[in-house]
């Protein structure tokens, strides 16, 4: 694994609004009247005009976030910021390694069983409920889910863990929800949320999933291609504010690295960059 790779960690700990929302009656109520698309269009519409530039310092400032490792830091709203550009080199990618992590992000990664719930803290639900495709769920027993939470310091674009021939979009529709770990107490996370996936066909690694999932408010998933060859690294497209995962399904073909696997099952989250190596 590449040596910058930091230690896993422990999920952080929960803001005291999500405690409200999702522990006391009354912050539920509102919870869901947040979660309504009229809602989530209005704030995403927000967001992307000039007067929301007045969010962007706090956001910058309080997340640590460094922009002289960015293209641009002259933002015209605030989801400029949340979607910049990073430099070019400051995220390579291996031609050498049939797959990367295809974001920065905190990873989990399971075993793929036939019939099996995969829990990402409380949350359990089964590959078919995820893709809404028993057929294709079928395709990938015993092979890998690799999930990856983005938190909203993180680079916020994604790109192509494999090259391949990818499918068409395809977009299942959901209730827009946070994944923050206390959201999982409550709710099948990953079986609510809007989410967007392809399928990609490689040479040597067999069929890929990628999957990108929105989250409250906006869960906004921008995807720049349909149906097309693809190259690993190449930019897939990006999370405006509110979206928060990325997740990949593949064979056992591809075996990963038994430190992604030893963290997960001691509770630990391995945080990653785009471009590393996630397989053996």
């Amino acid at each position: 694994m590449n040596s910058t790779l930091l230690k896993p960690q422990a999920p952080p700990q929960e803001s005291g609004a999500l405690k409200f929302f999702y522990n006391t009656v009354f912050g539920r109520v509102v919870l869901r009247v947040l979660r309504a698309k009229w809602l989530s269009k209005l704030a995403g519409a927000f967001l992307s005009c000039r007067l929301s530039k007045f969010l962007i310092r706090p956001f910058v400032e309080n997340n640590n976030i460094d922009l002289s490792e960015y293209e641009s830091d002259n933002f015209t709203c605030f989801n400029d910021c949340f979607c910049r550009k990073i430099k070019p080199g400051l995220r390579p990618i291996s031609e050498d390694l049939p797959i990367i992590s295809p974001c920065d992000g905190l990873l989990s990664v399971y075993k793929v069983q036939s019939g099996a719930v995969y829990p990402v803290k409380q949350s359990k639900y089964t590959v078919a409920s995820l893709l809404k495709d028993d057929a294709l769920a079928k395709e990938f027993e015993n092979g890998y889910i690799y999930i990856f939470r983005l938190c909203v310091n993180h680079y916020h674009r994604y790109s192509y863990a494999v090259s391949g021939q990818k499918s068409r979009n395809i977009y299942i529709n959901g209730t827009l929800h946070t994944v923050r770990p206390i959201a999982l107490e409550h709710t099948k996370v990953f079986c609510e949320n809007s989410r967007e996936y392809t399928v990609i066909n490689t040479e040597d690694s067999g069929k890929i999933v990628q999957m990108e999932v929105g989250a409250m408010l906006v869960g906004k998933i921008k995807n720049l291609h349909g149906k097309m060859a693809v190259e690993k690294g190449e930019e897939k497209g990006m999370f405006l504010y509110g979206g928060s995962t990325v997740i990949l399904l593949t064979s056992d073909e591809l075996e990963p690295l038994p430190e992604l696997l030893k963290n997960t099952n001691a509770g630990l989250e391995t945080p990653i960059k785009l471009g590393e190596q996630i397989s053996e």
